[in-house]
C-alpha cells in the first residue's frame, strides 16, 4: 500500500514546487513508483519543474470524473517510474468533488509507492482539498524567522485538521544564513514547533534546470539536488542526518 504526501505552504513564494519536484524525481531515481499531481488549479507550473511542460498530460480532475484511469497518466521520458496528472484549468478548488478526488487517491495508493500532491499555496480550498486527503505532509516554509513562525502556525492549523504526521522542509537556505543567524537544528523545530525533515539550499540551478527544460536532478547532482535527495532517503526511512550546513 503506498502512501500519500502532500506538500503544502502557508504562503507563496516558498519553492514548494521546485521542492516537490526535486522529491519526486529522487524517489523515481531510487526506483519507487511515483504518482505526481499538481493541484495548484489555475497556477500550474508543476510541469516545467519536472520538465514535462511538452508532455501531454491528463489532468486529475478528468481522472476523478471517471473518464479516465490512473494507467493514463502522462509518464515522464527520464524516470519511467514516475507518473503525472495536471491540474485542471478553469475549475476552482471547491469546485472538485472530494469524495472522487479522494477514490482517485485511494486508487494510487494500490498503484504507487508514493503520491505527491503540489498543492496550492495558502490555507483556502485546495489547501484543504489536499491536506485532508494526506497521509503525510511537508510543509514547506522559507528560512527566515518569521518565516519559520508562520510555518508553525500552519501547523497548528493542520492539527486541529486531526493531522499528525507533519515536517517542515526549510527551503532556499542561503549559504551563509544559517551562519549569521546563528540557527541549529533545535532553533528550527522551537520556533515552529515541526520536526524538521531537511533544509534545501538556495541555487541557481534550479532556475536553470528549467530553462534549460530539464529536471533539476539531471541538471546537476549537487546543492539543492543532493538536499532533495537526501529528503526522499528520510521519507522512505532511511537514517540521513538533518543539518543546516
Amino acid at each position: 500500500m503506498g502512501e500519500v504526501i502532500a506538500i503544502l505552504s502557508g504562503k507563496g513564494g516558498t519553492g514548494k514546487t521546485s521542492v516537490c519536484a526535486g522529491l519526486a524525481t529522487a524517489l523515481a531515481q531510487d526506483g519507487r513508483r511515483v504518482l505526481c499531481l499538481d493541484c495548484d488549479v489555475g497556477l500550474r507550473n508543476l510541469d516545467i519543474s519536472l520538465a514535462l511542460d511538452q508532455v501531454p498530460a491528463l489532468s486529475f480532475l478528468e481522472v476523478c470524473q471517471g473518464g479516465y484511469s490512473l494507467d493514463q497518466a502522462a509518464i515522464h521520458p527520464d524516470y519511467p517510474t514516475l507518473s503525472f496528472l495536471t491540474a485542471p484549468m478553469n475549475c476552482p478548488p471547491g469546485a472538485i468533488d472530494p469524495a472522487a478526488f479522494g477514490a482517485m487517491l485511494r486508487s494510487g495508493r494500490d498503484r504507487f509507492d508514493f503520491v505527491l500532491l503540489d498543492a496550492p499555496a495558502g490555507i483556502d480550498a485546495g489547501f484543504h482539498l489536499a491536506a485532508s486527503h494526506a497521509d503525510r505532509i511537508l510543509l514547506v516554509a522559507g528560512p527566515d524567522p518569521a518565516a519559520v513562525r508562520d510555518a508553525g502556525e500552519t501547523g497548528r492549523r493542520l492539527e486541529l485538521m486531526g493531522k499528525a504526521e507533519v515536517r517542515l522542509i526549510v527551503n532556499r537556505v542561503d549559504s551563509g544564513l544559517a551562519d549569521a543567524m546563528d540557527l541549529t537544528v533545535d532553533d528550527v523545530m522551537d520556533r515552529s514547533g515541526l520536526p524538521l525533515l531537511g533544509v534545501v539550499p538556495e541555487d541557481l540551478n534550479v532556475t536553470l534546470a528549467a530553462v534549460y527544460g530539464k529536471p533539476l536532478l539531471r541538471y546537476t547532482r549537487w546543492g539543492a539536488a543532493a538536499a532533495c535527495k537526501r529528503i526522499a532517503k528520510r521519507i522512505q526511512g532511511y537514517s540521513v542526518p538533518v543539518a543546516l550546513r
